[in-house]
């Protein structure tokens, strides 16, 4: 690792679920943004943003965030998708365009509860094989590397699990295969992240994510719920014997969930078990 990227001594941990996807050639940015749901054509070299790609009828297939190197070179940090089937279904798109699609298998992603050395926000830091960014937030400092496997790192399943909570907490959807092609960005709140575009052009779902966003019919966003730690992925949340809506993504007794955007002030539970309303955080916008 590269002296200039050395984080603090908060220790290393092993991140499995994230994975390294990029694409190369001269028409790289112009496939992303024919593809990705957010601008791709607004980054500069260095920076990064949330995006997704979506299935036409708008819904999410996986969810990561773009970084640009250059004209010439973006790479995909992917949350929990099975990446080898990501770049064969993106390699279906390709036909003319002058772009390569590579699973980064080399690569391993880390974490660290520290703020990163060099990167801040939006802007990465990038140094050879080496990249940095900044997944935190002011209250919650943490450090994403990706580098070539080599040491390898710490499986920490408490660390783990503190990282994948932070990601709910700050209203970052963590996706599991039974949630692919279940939700609209909207329904994601995907807007906090600011990951989707309604004003770019054309890409897979766009019609759908516009039409909702212009004609105010967003009806449904995150909640953050604590409680009910045996919860799965697509539980329902129900207040009595009504159904309100499902669980998204669980870490322990942490959950998100898609509910209505307006509902009664009524208790909520999850399998049977009390849970109870946070307040969704803002740290992750970038």
């Amino acid at each position: 690792m590269s002296d200039k990227l050395q984080s603090t001594s908060a220790p290393a941990f092993a991140l499995p679920d994230i994975a390294s996807l990029t694409l190369r050639g001269r028409d790289c940015i112009a496939f992303a943004q024919a593809q990705f749901m957010s601008d791709i054509a607004a980054l500069g070299d260095g920076a990064w943003q949330w995006s997704g790609w979506l299935t036409p009828k708008g819904r999410v297939i996986a969810l990561f965030a773009v970084l640009r190197h250059s004209a010439e070179r973006l790479d995909l940090i992917v949350l929990d998708a099975d990446i080898a089937a990501l770049a064969t279904s993106l390699k279906r798109y390709v036909f003319r365009s002058k772009v390569s699609i590579e699973v980064r298998s080399g690569v391993s992603a880390m974490g660290r509860f520290a703020l990163p050395s060099v990167a801040r926000g939006a802007s990465a830091a990038i140094d050879g094989a080496m990249i940095e960014l900044d997944l935190g937030a002011p209250s919650d400092p943490r450090t994403l590397s990706l580098r070539e496997t080599d040491p390898v790192f710490a499986i920490d399943p408490d660390a783990q699990q503190r990282w994948r909570a932070c990601d709910l907490a700050h209203g970052l959807p963590r996706l599991d295969a039974g949630q692919s092609e279940q939700w609209t960005p909207q329904q994601l709140s995907m807007e906090r992240l600011r990951a989707f575009s309604v004003s770019k052009g054309c890409y897979p779902g766009q019609e759908i994510v516009a039409r909702t966003h212009f004609l105010g019919q967003a009806k449904r966003g995150l909640a953050v719920l604590r409680g009910a730690p045996d919860a799965v992925a697509g539980a329902d949340v129900r207040t009595g014997d009504q159904a309100l809506g499902k669980v998204v993504s669980v870490a322990g007794d942490l959950l998100l969930a898609v509910l209505p955007l307006e509902r009664a002030d009524a208790p909520l539970q999850v399998d049977g078990v009390d849970v109870s309303d946070l307040p969704l955080l803002d740290g992750l916008a970038r």
